[in-house]
């Protein structure tokens, strides 16, 4: 969307929620591009802020300054949003025009992550004390290779190391920086690559879980043995369509700790080969479609082959695949191998919320810690 409008010579803003007290319907790192005409790409919220961000990332491209600004969502009768939220929540959203000349801008340093499956930390200041102050904005990225982009002069030496003090732990965490002059927070944002769903099968009944994965911006590659089955035109919301042998999947496949498998091509020998390749990967989930009978055989199958399954290796393999959601359609098997997929990747059991006790998204994850800053 970003390049799009750029080559029209369009101006543009990004909205990131960079820090939430209490309830909000997204996240830190939650962000939305706004172009000069009115135009959404993304969401901040579930629609009760979006309105009234268009307005501020209008006015901050009007008049090319990055903005912080707090909604306050405690009060059903909110009257200055126009609408009752009740989401019980403090979101802090920083609205930042994108400059195409400057090379390391948050749409850039966003690109330099995706262009390729890689971890990154992602780091972007703003002012809580002050919002009138100067809002650095999106300024660091420290990524894979440990090449490091900034576009802010004059950082502290300790952000630094709590940047790479995240990309080791591999997790986000807020920081207060104070000095005798003044004081900003950072958001030090851990960024993982998207989820690479391989569905080895090409039968009708994958075509939903393709799509379904596409909606949820997932990379999806679509394998099978037959060129009649695996064809693009097939799988049009599909990244790539291969015909492959199993034995020779894996050397087309990059595998990382975002890369799952469902093995549905209703042939045994073929899912049989491709779980034999798959046990002694790093793999973090295979899905086998069918009865719980099959994959019994094939553990057995592999017993008698010499590989006996150590149970790490087993606690990845989900068979029958899917979350018990009474799903029967091709549709519903899709909607229950997804659900199963993102729960087991949040560390989730995928449970009703009803019964939960916790909040939702804990409340330690957004908390700010505070740093003195030693004078230089």
């Amino acid at each position: 969307a970003y390049d799009e409008v750029t080559k029209q010579g369009k101006r543009t803003a990004l909205a990131t929620v960079v820090h939430v007290e209490g309830s909000s319907y997204r996240r830190p790192g939650a962000r939305m591009l706004v172009t000069e005409e009115g135009n959404l790409t993304g969401a901040i919220s579930g629609g009760c802020l979006e309105g009234d961000a268009l307005r501020k990332a209008l006015l901050a491209i009007t008049e090319n300054r990055t903005m912080l600004i707090t909604y306050d969502t405690n009060d059903e009768d909110d009257a200055k949003l126009g609408m009752g939220l009740g989401c019980n929540g403090i979101i802090q959203v920083l609205f930042e025009p994108v400059h195409k000349t400057n090379k390391n801008n948050p749409i850039d340093l966003l690109k330099a992550i995706a262009e390729k499956r890689q971890e990154a930390v992602l780091v972007t200041l703003f002012s809580l004390q002050d919002k009138k102050a100067k809002q650095p904005g999106t300024c660091l990225l420290l990524k894979e290779d440990g090449a490091i982009k900034s576009n802010e002069a004059d950082l502290p030496d300790v952000l630094f190391s709590d940047t790479k003090n995240a990309y080791d732990n591999q997790i986000s965490s807020f920081k207060n920086y104070i000095s005798e002059t003044h004081s900003f927070t950072a958001f030090i944002e851990f960024i993982k690559p998207a989820v690479s769903l391989v569905v080895v099968g090409a039968g009708n009944d994958t075509m939903p879980l393709a799509d379904m994965a596409a909606i949820l911006g997932w990379e999806t590659t679509i394998i099978d043995g037959r060129a009649n089955y695996a064809k693009a035109e097939r799988f049009p919301s599909a990244c790539q369509v291969l015909v492959s042998k199993p034995e020779d999947i894996l050397k087309q496949i990059t595998i990382d700790g975002q890369t799952v498998f469902a093995l549905m091509t209703h042939n045994y020998n073929y899912d049989m080969v491709m779980l034999k390749e798959l046990v002694n990967r790093n793999v973090v989930y295979i899905g086998v479609l069918g009865p719980r009978k099959k994959l019994d055989r094939m553990i057995t199958e592999l017993k008698e082959n010499g590989l006996d399954l150590s149970a790490e290796q087993l606690s990845v393999i989900h068979g029958p695949v899917g979350l018990d959601i009474g799903a029967e359609t091709s549709e519903e098997i899709a909607l229950s191998i997804i659900a199963e997929i993102k729960a087991t990747l949040a560390g989730k059991q995928g449970k009703q919320l009803r019964n939960s006790k916790d909040a939702i998204h804990p409340r330690a994850a957004t908390i700010i810690e505070e740093v003195k800053l030693s004078a230089k």
